[in-house]
């Protein structure tokens, strides 16, 4: 097992909390009941951190928010997705458009990380809204992996096996190898709402009002598993059939042709028919593609 540093998770779990909640200020007691912290070790690492400019505490009400010091730490990590400048004027139009929910994920490490949202969402998935966090394994993320190369396709399968262990037999992997086919093929991923969403939500029920990092890995990671006991991805699509579709996504191309982003609708409350589907699908990459070019345009990358 990798190293881990409790120290470290404290001082993340506290700017993760006020990165996920720009607007809002927190006191020390409120914070240490969010984060089940001691309250001197988050005194200790508040203090520290606003020492820093890391975070500022209002004089009054002595309450925490982000510092300056997060400024060039946002930006530096903002340059490591240049197109999401260019994707952000994309997803609210066809927020607006779509009376959907549209979001913008990239990969980082292990996970898969929501950078921007707009319109409707689920009031209960609330920790994971922006900076929300799944892990970046299978069956999570095959819009990602149905262009990347065949390696990182073998990796990603890993990980489902890890997961399931001897429950993860050869029909399951060839049923993953089928639908990355096909998310390549047509160019967009479809995934079905499965039981998956209630386990995911009793777990987030179970955790509500807190905001422990480890309970949330712990909770994500149990919808990974139970995803890849679903019929999770729909590989097949009749336009006159009706789906319960959770999410349509696409890919965002990069600089060298592999997906920088994903482009995602949600919170979709009724049955589509597979013609709907597809013309949502047709406005996602229509809007993927707009993104991307006019970041080649900006970084005087070549059209492709």
């Amino acid at each position: 097992m990798a190293l881990f540093s409790k120290p470290t998770a404290r001082a993340l779990a506290i700017l993760d909390l006020l990165t996920a909640n720009p607007q809002e200020s927190y006191g020390l007691t409120e914070v240490t009941r969010k984060l089940g912290l001691n309250k001197a070790t988050c005194h200790a690492i508040l203090t520290t951190m606003a020492h820093y400019g890391f975070l500022v505490q209002d004089p009054r009400s002595k309450a925490y928010r982000l510092g300056p010091n997060i400024v060039a730490a946002g930006n530096a990590a903002f340059a490591q997705f240049p197109i999401l400048e260019y994707a952000r004027p994309e997803l609210e139009v066809l927020s607006q458009e779509l009376g959907l929910g549209v979001g913008a994920a990239g990969r980082s490490g292990s996970h898969l990380v929501l950078l921007a949202h707009y319109g409707h969402s689920n009031p209960m998935l609330s920790p994971f809204q922006l900076g929300m966090r799944l892990p970046f394994m299978a069956p999570l993320g095959a819009s990602f992996i149905a262009w990347s190369p065949a390696k990182q396709l073998e990796t990603w399968l890993a990980t489902g096996e890890q997961r399931l262990g001897e429950e993860f037999d050869d029909k399951l992997d060839q049923k993953l190898r089928i639908s990355v086919i096909a998310i390549r093929a047509r160019g967009f991923e479809v995934t079905l709402k499965t039981e998956a969403e209630e386990t995911l939500q009793r777990g987030l029920e179970g955790i509500e009002g807190t905001w422990n990092l480890e309970a949330l890995e712990h909770v994500t990671r149990e919808y990974q598993t139970s995803l890849l006991k679903s019929h999770y991805h729909l590989d097949r699509i009749d336009p006159g059939t009706r789906y319960p579709v959770c999410n349509i996504t696409v890919p965002v191309f990069g600089y060298d042709q592999l997906p920088e982003l994903i482009f995602s609708t949600g919170s979709i409350h009724r049955d589509l028919s597979g013609a709907e589907i597809l013309e949502i699908a047709e406005q996602l990459k229509a809007a993927a593609e707009r993104a991307r070019q006019s970041a080649s345009r900006a970084y005087n990358r070549p059209q492709h």
